[in-house]
């Protein structure tokens, strides 16, 4: 076994929340589970028993648990788990009504501001009245056109408080990308705030609401949210409202907090839309209560009182995870707006500035900060700060060892990935486990990952595709507008029947590790031999002169050959030099299969809303194929520099 970048003292291991499960799931059940591989076989293994063991630890709330703990616990789709349970998410949310901190919200160097949680049950309070005024209940959706602040947390509380579903998006989507998500989902009530910070500017976000709203049809009303001003200009949407004119009538009160059967919606979620119109995904109430606090509470040792930050934005699906967060009674930090402006310590200051306990934030910022040659640990005290989770993209060697040299020495460094389609984790973090260099360090309780290859066989030491072989939670209810199930069944099923296939190109260590190797749908294929493009990335990122990196395989001569386009620092040039040593340290390194046959020099990459590169859509561009539902990314003028290129006309 390699030496460890961090492991837990034995004080650390005794005091954690996951050695308290354990020893409870021992007293509940009479069995052993000595070591972190027992207690994951047994929540394989005894599948019932260990989501009550969740439920019951984690003091899921509910009015009704019932009898049924799975049911038809042997299909893939078709499970359920809890059918009887009846429950209301909101209600888990709003577990305290003191003058502690429930949020605290900064918006670049414009707006700091705290939220007590009576401040946010009252608030939770008004709104929800206002929404059942209007008729909200069970069966309808609510959508959020909103950055990431206080009031989006509110108007999902309200909305789900009901019974209702709650879906959003990120206010620098365009109109048409807009209309791809609420057009299919027809929310009853639409919340839009009046704008947004971004790199010091405000942009304003009416005149897209204006225009889009008027092509929901099926809207009753429109709310704005006050972001540039305390008072929008409502009146520039027609049929719209401001916050404080929807809520007037409606002192604060005891919430009514609607019973709901376990498996009833909770939130839409999209897929990213780069491939087609976006998936619309529904998860389910008890699944993502369930989900986040195993994972909050057993693999982040979240407890009451910590502070939770996640740089996200309401378009991805670590909004939704983080403010479960709530449900652990801790803190959530809010941030919203470039976490580069004015420079790149400002997340490092917010997180001084609140006593910050988990920083979550993607790979590509950890690279982006070590790449600006920040060193927090010389800069800030992070003293209260005790994990660090990443996730978005695979977080490289060079990372882990930038975290432990120039962050902090003494943090659990978690790795995490899952996705939307599963509203969590497959693989992730451990308080009580040692962190590798480059290693996801285990697979999540309850999650039966494996590693397939592709004749379905279970592999150790190879890679291959990401698969969970037995029910979880989290699993889909449905997608929206597929009766059938067909589209569902495609998305998951159709590799492997009866197994979840994730579409990660994935291994397992000599350990508990992992090690992600990108997409499988984006899987290089030179001479046949199969190439995760995260393996490049690792090696090509290591150059100073490169900034940012993608890699595709492009079609030539009967083959496959590998192409890769870069970013280079301002008054770099691509001469052969820079390039020989590029080919030089991917073949040390790798193999020559993976040695970049092209590298061309670009001034973008094409990336999701959510920050994600998207090799897909470039592949597309590199071969003249019209690149589908171009309008889900944030640049979409990018792709133009990916077409008809020379370089890649001649051998």
């Amino acid at each position: 076994m390699p030496t460890p970048l961090w492991e837990p003292d034995g004080l650390k291991i005794e005091n954690a929340n996951i050695t308290a499960f354990a020893r409870a799931m021992e007293a509940r059940w009479n069995v052993r589970l000595p070591d972190y591989p027992a207690l994951h076989e047994f929540s394989i293994a005894e599948m019932e028993k260990f989501w009550i063991g969740v439920r019951e630890f984690c003091d899921v709330q509910a009015s009704k648990w019932g009898e049924r703990v799975l049911t038809d616990g042997g299909k893939m789709p078709g499970a359920a788990f809890f059918g009887d349970a009846r429950l209301n998410y909101a209600q888990n949310l709003l577990r305290r009504r003191d003058g502690a901190a429930a949020i605290i919200f900064q918006a670049e160097d414009k707006i700091h501001r705290t939220m007590s949680w009576r401040e946010l049950y009252d608030a939770v309070s008004r709104l929800a009245q206002a929404l059942a005024a209007l008729g909200v209940g069970p069966g309808d959706c609510c959508a959020g056109f909103v950055p990431n602040m206080p009031e989006s947390v509110i108007a999902m509380l309200a909305t789900t408080s009901l019974g209702a579903a709650w879906t959003s998006c990120s206010p620098d989507f365009g109109v048409r990308g807009v209309l791809d998500r609420f057009g299919q989902t027809a929310p009853k009530v639409l919340f839009a705030a009046d704008g947004y910070y971004y790199n010091g500017k405000a942009i304003d976000s009416l005149d897209r609401v204006a225009e889009f709203t008027a092509q929901l049809p099926g809207l009753k009303k429109i709310i704005i949210l006050p972001m540039l001003d305390a008072e929008p200009d409502a009146a520039r949407v027609p049929g719209a409202v401001n916050l404080s004119e929807a809520i007037a009538h409606y002192p604060a009160r005891n919430i009514d907090f609607v019973q709901m059967p376990f498996n009833s919606p909770l939130y839409i979620m999209y897929s990213s839309g780069t491939t087609g119109k976006p998936k619309c995904i529904v998860h389910g109430i008890g699944g993502a209560l369930l989900t986040h606090k195993k994972e909050f509470i057993l693999h982040c040792d979240v407890r009451p009182g910590d502070r939770l930050f996640y740089f996200t934005t309401c378009g991805w699906m670590m909004w939704n995870w983080l403010v479960s967060g709530l449900a652990v009674e801790a803190t959530l930090l809010l941030y919203d707006g470039s976490p580069f402006y004015p420079d790149g310590n400002t997340l490092f200051d917010f997180a001084d500035a609140t006593g910050m306990t988990l920083f979550g934030t993607s790979a590509k910022f950890i690279d982006a900060v070590a790449k600006a040659g920040l060193r927090p640990m010389e800069t800030h005290d992070l003293l209260t700060l005790r994990t660090m989770t990443s996730t978005g993209s695979v977080l490289a060697p060079e990372s882990f060892d930038y975290v432990y040299t120039h962050i902090k020495k003494d943090i659990c460094l978690s790795s995490i990935a899952g996705g939307t389609d599963l509203l969590g984790c497959f693989v992730g973090g451990n308080p009580t486990l040692p962190v590798y260099r480059g290693e996801i360090q285990c697979r999540v309780l309850g999650m039966a990952v494996e590693v397939f290859d592709d004749d379905g066989r279970s592999v150790w030491g190879e890679k291959g595709e990401m698969v969970c072989t037995r029910p979880f939670p989290t699993m889909p209810l449905y997608f929206w507008d597929d009766a059938d199930g067909a589209a569902y069944r495609a998305a998951y099923f159709e590799k492997y029947p009866g197994v979840w296939c994730q579409g990660d190109f994935i291994m397992r260590t000599q350990g508990e590790g992992w090690i992600i190797f990108g997409r499988s749908d984006a899987t290089l294929n030179p001479g046949g031999v199969r190439i995760g493009t995260a393996e490049i990335y690792r090696q090509v990122e290591q150059f100073d002169e490169i900034v940012e990196a993608i890699v595709i395989g492009q079609e030539w001569e009967h083959d496959t050959r590998v192409v890769l386009f870069v970013i280079l620092r301002d008054g770099v040039v691509l001469d052969d030099d820079l390039a020989t040593r590029i080919r030089r340290h991917v073949r040390k390194n790798c193999t020559p299969r993976h040695v970049p046959a092209k590298i061309v020099a670009v001034a973008d990459i094409p990336r999701t809303k959510s920050g994600k590169i998207t090799e897909l859509a470039v592949r597309d561009a590199v071969h003249g194929r019209a690149v589908k539902n171009a309008e889900a990314l944030a640049n979409p003028e990018a792709l133009a520099l990916y077409r008809n290129l020379p370089e890649l006309q001649v051998a």
